[in-house]
């Protein structure tokens, strides 16, 4: 454990890791302090006690460091209830127990420390008490032992302002919930609330989830860029010449789109008792934020939207989400639009016309074309971007005879024998193009003298 203020961190060892060394740092050099051992309460010997890091804390009171831990049963017999332990931490010297604060209750607590004030809150009771250890306490001769300095009183209620995107900002603020199970503590006077604001019950409203996903890809993008920044000096040679340069890392918590898909994103969509307006309303949030902060949105993000749009047959918002291009083109969600013909007939339209934005993807456009027996279409295609007189003919062929098209197999063949005649002077086929199956056909369909005769000049 680290307390920046101070610049000490605590270790603890041992088997029961109540054993705790102190290191100090100041100006670039550590220094070893003193050991010392954190009383354990007493328990049954069938019980296994250690020491734990959400009972210890530290904190600079009235100047002083000190080491806080929350003992949840009294060492003493005529005593119930928890109590708060403050052991003194000088720079110099042996680290001392000075003060016990006494809880007289049970349960789940967290600690603070605000203007040397050490105040404690009680989630069961959802209170918080008050405890000053300048003021006169019970001294029994080796510790001075503090009760609360006013009764258990409640946080005052607090609303949360919104600091997400503009469009959002003139909502109204959002309650905080007080005393909860997944409060964290951060010394001294930081509480952060861990519970997952997509679950049912803690459903946040939209701008807070927005602000959370902002604050995420802010952090995203600082790693990305740094990653970016290496890369480019490495392929420059830098890398080389500067020991100093060193690829990023993760010093910080930093969430990619593989993390928020697979770990947060997945398991909400198929939450049933979640309305899927809200469902989407969310996914489509976190796909803003991505676009604000200049991010890449990954192909799978886009396919777990269309998917969640399927599943609740919210097919007008998808072609608006494709006209408007909300969702990124790509091969894959191209193909995924594809299987989706069956469903929405005009996903197939919508399939072809994101693969014509794609230059990349022509390959595609007439393989698709082909699986739907539209041969003519793939040909006018090829043709349109000049492609002609590389494609496979056998590949066509193939598909003009599966249409069970005589005619449009007639025109196919009539297509290619005339592309021959102009590359090679010859209407015929070469042995390499592996056609002698379809002209053996089409002498069969259409004769003999059908065949293009080769011309001379």
């Amino acid at each position: 454990m680290y307390c920046p203020e101070s610049a000490v961190i605590l270790l603890s060892t041992t088997v029961l890791e109540n054993v705790l060394q102190p290191f100090y740092f100041r100006a670039g050099t550590m220094s070893k302090l003193p050991k010392f051992e954190i009383e354990l309460p007493a328990a049954p010997k069938s019980t296994k006690l250690s020491l734990s890091e959400r009972d210890i804390a530290m904190a600079t009171i009235y100047g002083q460091l000190y080491v806080l831990f929350l003992r949840h049963h009294s060492r003493t017999s005529n005593s119930t209830g928890a109590e708060v332990v403050l052991y003194h931490l000088p720079r110099e010297g042996a680290c001392k127990k000075m003060h016990i604060l006494k809880l007289n209750r049970t349960g789940k607590f967290a600690l603070n420390v605000v203007d040397n004030l050490v105040v404690v809150h009680h989630q069961d009771t959802e209170t918080s008490v008050i405890f000053d250890i300048k003021l006169r306490g019970e001294f029994d001769g080796t510790v001075t032992f503090h009760h609360p300095v006013l009764p258990a009183r409640s946080i005052q209620p607090y609303q949360i302002p919104i600091a997400g995107p503009a469009a959002v900002t003139s909502q109204s603020p959002v309650p905080c919930k007080l005393y909860s199970s997944s409060w964290i503590v951060f010394q001294p006077d930081i509480i952060i609330s861990a519970s997952q604001v997509l679950s049912e019950s803690d459903r946040a409203a939209l701008p807070v989830i927005a602000t959370v996903f902002d604050k995420l890809n802010h952090e995203y993008k600082k790693y990305l860029d740094a990653e970016q920044s290496y890369t480019m000096a490495a392929e420059a040679g830098q890398s080389r010449s500067n020991p100093l340069l060193k690829r990023p890392v993760r010093t910080q918590a930093v969430l990619d789109q593989s993390d928020v898909y697979t770990h947060v994103l997945s398991a909400f969509v198929e939450k049933k008792e979640m309305p899927h307006k809200f469902v989407i309303a969310v996914l489509m949030e976190y796909i803003r934020s991505l676009n604000q902060f200049q991010i890449a949105v990954q192909h799978y993000l886009h396919e777990l939207v269309i998917k969640t749009l399927v599943q609740h047959n919210l097919f007008y918002m998808l072609h608006q989400f494709l006209q408007y291009h909300v969702l990124s083109d790509s091969k894959p969600l191209a193909c995924l639009l594809l299987s989706l013909e069956s469903f929405y007939p005009p996903a197939h339209q919508l399939s072809l016309d994101m693969l014509k934005r794609l230059s990349t993807a022509n390959d595609e456009i007439v393989e698709v074309l082909l699986s739907k027996h539209q041969v003519l279409a793939a040909l006018r295609f090829i043709r349109g971007i000049g492609g002609h007189d590389n494609i496979s003919a056998r590949k066509f062929l193939d598909a003009a005879k599966q249409t069970e098209d005589n005619m449009l197999f007639y025109t196919i063949f009539r297509f290619f024998e005339q592309r021959n005649q102009r590359l090679r002077g010859s209407p015929n086929f070469t042995p390499g193009e592996h056609c002698e199956e379809h002209v053996a056909f089409f002498k069969q369909v259409f004769g003999d003298q059908a065949l293009m005769r080769p011309t001379t000049f």
